[in-house]
C-alpha cells in the first residue's frame, strides 16, 4: 500500500454519506469539513419528504448539535456560509431504488460528480423487527451499492458492518469475508437464501396484518420471527445476522467496485476530538452503566474475564477516514471485500472485571444526582459468572416471591393484582435483556485487527507527526481506567443519562 495524503486526497472530492445523522456519521461529517474545508461536496442522504425538511433535518440533528462547537469556533459567522457550499441535504430513502432520490436532474449530478460512498446506516437494535432489520441492514446496503456502481468518477464504496457478525465464535477471530449462503450453525441442512427470508418476513407480516393484529401484537411476533431466524443460522440476534447478510449482498454483487467494510467492536464515546465524552444514545454496555449509577442494578450475568472489545467512535471515523483515503488510492484491485476490524482486543484488552472496577469508582466519587436531587449510593454489583448461576440468583430472588404472590391474589381476590402484573413484567424484561446480552457478557473471542494495524503504519509514513495525531486509531494509548472515570462516564451523564 503506498503512502497517501489524507488531507490532500480530500480536497475537492464529491462524497456521499449515508447516516450522516446517525452517531457515526456525524462524527464524520464534522470531522471532514473541520479537517479539509476545501472538499468539493458532502452528499448527506437523509429520510424526508423535500429538500427543504432534509435540510432542516440536517441542521437541526447534525450542525446545530454541541459536537460542532470546534467547527462554529473556527469558522464563526462563516460557518453557515461554510455548510451551504460544501453540504448538500438530499431527501431520499436507503429502502428504494436510486436510494428514494426522486430529483432526476439531482440524481443525474450525483452519478456524474461522487468519488466516494461512505454506508454509517444501520438499525443497532438486537431485536428489531425481522422486517425492519431486514430493510436497513441488508437489503439496504445493496441498494447503496447498485446507486454507488452506477457513479461515473466512483473510486471505491466504503460499508460499516460491526465485528460481531463472527457471532458467538471463540478464539483469534480473523478479518475474513462472507460468502452468500454462509450459515454459522452447525446444522448444515438448513440453507441460508437471503431472498426467502425476505419473503418469509413478508409474508409473515401480510398475514398479521390480514389477521388484523395490533400493532403491539405485530411489533412482538416480527421481533420473534427475527431471534429465531437467527439463531436458526448461528447467529445470536437479528441485529448481527441482518448485518452479515448485508456483507454477503455487497460481497458478492460488487462486481469491479473497490469495496471496504469496516467492522468496529462495542463503539464507545469520543476519546479525544472534538469533544471528549461526546455520545448519543445508550450503546451496548452503557445501559449497564447507567442501571449501576441508578442504584437499579445489583447483579449482572457475566464472566469476570471476559473481554469488552471497546473503541472510542473518533478512532473509528480516523479509521474510516484512513481506508478510505489508502483504498481509494491504491494500484492494486482486491476482488475480495477489504475487511477491517475496528477494536482493542488484541492489543490493549480490558476485562469486564477491569469496567466493573473502574464504573464503582466513578459512581462513589461522583455519585449520580437523581430527579429529587439526591446522591445515588452505589455497592459493588454481584458477577456471575455462569447463566446457570444467574437464573438461580432470578429464581430465588425475583420468581420465588413472584408465584407467591400470584398465590396470595388466588386468596385475597386479586388484591395485589396490579402489583403481580408491574412485577412480572418486569422480570420477564429482565431476563429478555439477560438474554441478548448473553453472548457478549460471556464472549471468548479476540478480534484479529492485522488490516488496521498495516493502515495505521502506512498513515504514520504518509503524515507528518501532528497530522497523524489528528487521525489517531491505535488503542493501545488508550488508559482505560483514565478514559472511562474521567471521559466515557461524565460524557454519558451529561449528554445521555442526565
Amino acid at each position: 500500500m503506498d503512502s497517501v495524503d489524507i488531507i490532500q486526497f480530500l480536497e475537492n472530492k464529491t462524497i456521499l454519506v449515508i447516516g450522516a445523522t446517525g452517531f457515526l456519521g456525524k462524527i464524520f461529517v464534522e470531522k471532514t469539513l473541520r479537517i479539509q474545508p476545501n472538499v468539493k461536496k458532502l452528499y448527506l442522504l437523509v429520510r424526508a419528504k423535500d429538500s427543504y425538511s432534509a435540510t432542516q433535518r440536517i441542521l437541526n440533528e447534525v450542525v446545530e448539535i454541541e459536537l460542532f462547537k470546534m467547527l462554529r469556533d473556527k469558522w464563526g459567522g462563516n460557518l453557515h456560509s461554510l455548510i451551504s457550499e460544501k453540504v448538500a441535504a438530499v431527501a431520499g430513502d436507503i429502502s428504494c431504488d436510486n436510494l428514494g432520490v426522486n430529483d432526476s436532474n439531482l440524481r443525474e449530478e450525483m452519478f456524474r460528480e461522487i468519488d466516494v460512498v461512505l454506508n454509517f446506516a444501520a438499525t443497532t437494535k438486537f431485536d428489531e423487527r425481522y422486517d425492519v432489520a431486514l430493510g436497513t441492514n441488508t437489503m439496504a446496503a445493496f441498494h447503496v451499492l447498485s446507486f454507488a456502481k452506477r457513479c461515473a468518477k466512483i473510486t471505491m464504496f466504503l460499508h460499516v458492518s460491526t465485528a460481531y457478525v463472527c457471532g458467538e465464535m471463540s478464539g483469534i477471530i480473523t478479518e475474513k469475508s462472507f460468502y452468500l449462503g454462509e450459515t454459522l450453525g452447525e446444522s448444515k441442512t438448513d440453507k441460508l437464501d437471503i431472498n426467502s427470508e425476505k419473503k418469509l418476513a413478508e409474508e409473515t407480516l401480510n398475514q398479521l396484518q390480514a389477521e388484523n393484529a395490533t400493532q403491539e401484537k405485530v411489533n412482538s411476533a416480527m421481533k420473534e420471527l427475527g431471534i429465531k431466524r437467527a439463531r436458526l443460522f448461528g447467529w445470536p440476534n437479528t441485529y448481527v445476522f441482518t448485518k452479515a447478510m448485508g456483507e454477503m449482498l455487497l460481497g458478492y454483487y460488487k462486481e469491479n467496485l473497490p469495496l471496504v467494510i469496516i467492522r468496529p467492536t462495542i463503539i464507545s464515546s469520543i476519546y479525544k476530538e472534538p469533544l471528549p465524552g461526546w455520545i448519543e444514545s445508550l450503546r451496548t454496555i452503557d445501559s449497564i452503566i447507567s442501571g449501576y449509577g441508578k442504584g437499579k442494578l445489583q447483579c449482572l450475568p457475566a464472566s469476570p474475564d471476559t473481554i469488552l472489545d471497546l473503541i472510542p467512535a473518533d478512532m473509528v471515523v480516523n479509521v474510516v477516514i484512513s481506508a478510505m483515503v489508502a483504498n481509494a488510492s491504491a494500484d492494486q484491485y482486491s476482488a475480495d471485500p477489504i475487511i477491517y476490524h475496528v477494536g482493542s482486543s488484541m492489543r490493549n484488552p480490558i476485562k469486564i472485571s477491569d469496567l466493573h472496577e473502574f464504573v464503582h469508582t466513578c459512581f462513589t466519587k461522583h455519585p449520580y444526582i437523581d430527579n429529587n436531587g439526591n446522591k445515588v449510593q452505589v455497592s459493588k454489583c454481584t458477577l456471575l459468572d455462569t447463566w446457570d448461576k444467574f437464573q438461580r440468583y432470578m429464581a430465588i430472588r425475583y420468581l420465588l416471591p413472584l408465584k407467591g404472590l400470584e398465590l396470595m391474589n388466588l386468596v385475597f381476590r386479586q388484591y395485589f393484582k396490579d402489583i403481580y402484573t408491574n412485577s412480572d413484567r418486569k422480570i420477564k424484561l429482565v431476563m429478555r435483556l439477560a438474554e441478548l446480552y448473553k453472548p457478549y457478557m460471556f464472549f471468548r473471542g479476540i478480534f484479529d485487527n492485522t488490516n488496521m494495524e498495516k493502515l495505521g503504519t502506512t498513515m504514520k509514513k504518509s503524515e507528518a507527526d501532528n497530522e497523524m495525531d489528528a487521525f489517531n486509531f491505535d488503542p493501545e494509548c488508550i488508559d482505560w481506567e483514565d478514559y472511562i472515570i474521567n471521559t466515557h462516564i461524565p460524557g454519558l451523564v451529561r449528554y445521555v443519562i442526565k
